[in-house]
């Protein structure tokens, strides 16, 4: 379970007082920090724990692996079996996490199953270097009782800005086409993205709340590109980028592009891409293809960098046609 803010501790006692048939509905419970940070092409959900309290509720190979848990508690980071050799590590194994003006390099431990939806797991003292709100999810074990039983019980407590995601979900990628997930990010996108709740598509696709959509999803004209629909926080930079591209003479070079706002997961996985925020657009996309050098010309690169986005040309696993929002930029006239 998730929540935008610190879980009360009402609730959080309420939840351990759950019955199922007069026997205890929850045999254990752990609660703790857990927040999305912005990766390169995809949304990591990052748990801050405790290694000792939390391995409890990984899955046994995990939860055996004594070292692994040593290298969290001492500083590193644990990153979900599915992400190996997918995530955008440099050569000693260390992996930036950018939050607002700053980056954290942190080493990864291991690569093994982790807790349900989670990506990867650090200890508690990095709470505060990614700006993650204090206690936000609870990770709960039923024991002997029906876990569909105790997830009716849990239904009922809750409020519209909780979300429920069962570890044992057998819904596609584990995850509840009923129920609405939630997603606050921390640091880069923060302030574009704000409170994202969706619920889940069949095809690795996801519903945003309308509501989120009305507020953050805007179609606009962009010249050399036309019709855009893409994050209202990001039309203005994107604009910016364009008339200066123009105003240099490298219009040639912006010969078409293939979609801004799609809001769906990362291939194969439960990780959501930025295209779902709105905050990424694909240029030139036949020229560029994913794992080459690429063909965007570099003082195109040069000017959308200038006006606040990364390229995916710079990545590990390049993707060149790929620019995503990475700071607030401010066109300023006069």
């Amino acid at each position: 379970m998730v929540g935008a803010d610190t879980l009360p501790d009402d609730l959080v006692e309420r939840i351990g007082e759950i019955r199922v048939g007069g026997e205890p509905g929850v045999d254990e419970m752990y609660q703790f920090s857990l927040g999305q940070v912005a990766v390169e092409n995809r949304v990591l959900d990052v748990a801050a724990v405790d290694a000792g309290e939390y391995r409890r509720f990984t899955e046994a190979v995990s939860a055996q692996f004594q070292q692994q848990w040593d290298r969290v508690a001492g500083g590193e980071m644990a990153v979900t079996d599915t992400l190996t050799r997918r995530l955008p590590v440099d050569k000693d194994g260390y992996v930036a996490l950018a939050v607002g003006d700053r980056t954290h390099n942190v080493h990864v431990a291991s690569y093994y199953p982790q807790v349900g939806t989670v990506d990867a797991v650090v200890n508690t003292a990095w709470a505060d270097e990614l700006d993650m709100v204090d206690g936000n999810a609870l990770v709960i074990s039923t024991g002997t009782a029906s876990p569909q039983a105790v997830r009716k019980k849990l239904d009922a407590l809750l409020e519209e800005d909780l979300s429920v995601h069962g570890l044992d979900a057998a819904a596609e990628y584990g995850l509840d086409p009923r129920a609405v997930q939630s997603v606050q990010l921390v640091g880069t996108f923060a302030e574009a993205v704000g409170v994202f709740r969706y619920t889940v598509l069949g095809g690795g696709r996801i519903a945003p709340d309308p509501a989120w959509v009305r507020s953050h999803i805007v179609t606009e004209h962009v010249p050399l590109l036309g019709e855009m629909t893409c994050n209202k926080h990001m039309m203005p930079q994107l604009r910016a980028a364009m008339i200066e591209i123009q105003d240099r003479g490298l219009a040639d070079e912006i010969e078409y592009h293939v979609g801004c706002y799609y809001p769906r997961f990362i291939a194969g996985s439960t990780t959501l891409s930025n295209h779902s925020f709105g905050l990424a657009i694909d240029i030139n996309s036949l020229e560029n293809q994913r794992g080459t050098v690429g063909q965007m010309h570099p003082h195109v690169v040069e000017i959308m960098k200038k006006w606040g986005f990364a390229w995916g040309g710079d990545w590990k696993w390049t993707d060149p046609m790929h620019f995503e929002l990475a700071r607030i930029v401010e066109p300023r006239t006069g």
